[in-house]
């Protein structure tokens, strides 16, 4: 008897895991990253002095592209992606990252449209997308001279 009670309880609540309430899920804008840093993570400062770390990571995409009618595969490309970080407590980790290392990271982002009377030519007068540091995880360092 006992066990038809628990039976209906466990029921009840794996049934209410999927909840259908007009909660409503908040906005993500996220990007994942997998690649190498470009160089060594910079400390600089805003126009207020507030310090932040900015660093670029690199991602190639593998496989290259199929081959073309010549059979020529043409070359993997890769992308640049620059990393800005507010966050005093992961900068000093930050900086302690050399050139090479392969990392995962996970960037929030922001789109900025363009200044309407900006001059096309400049970083005003693009669209620009800014990253902001949010996790990061070391997969593997560079090797050192003795280790190779």
């Amino acid at each position: 008897m006992f066990a038809a009670v628990r039976s209906g309880a466990f029921n009840r609540a794996a049934s209410r895991t999927f909840s259908t309430s007009s909660r409503r899920a908040s906005d993500l804008a996220k990007l994942t990253l997998i690649g190498r840093l470009g160089r060594d993570p910079e400390v600089k400062f805003t126009k207020n002095n507030s310090e932040f770390v900015t660093y670029t990571v690199a991602t190639t995409d593998y496989p290259p592209p199929p081959p073309d009618a010549n059979g020529e595969r043409p070359p993997a490309r890769t992308s640049w992606h620059r990393v800005l970080s507010f966050n005093e407590g992961a900068n000093k980790f930050l900086v302690s990252l050399k050139k090479g290392s392969r990392v995962y990271v996970e960037a929030g982002y922001e789109l900025r449209e363009p200044e309407p009377d900006a001059d096309p030519t400049t970083p005003m007068g693009q669209r620009q997308i800014f990253l902001k540091h949010e996790h990061i995880r070391v997969l593997n360092t560079p090797k050192t001279p003795t280790e190779e």
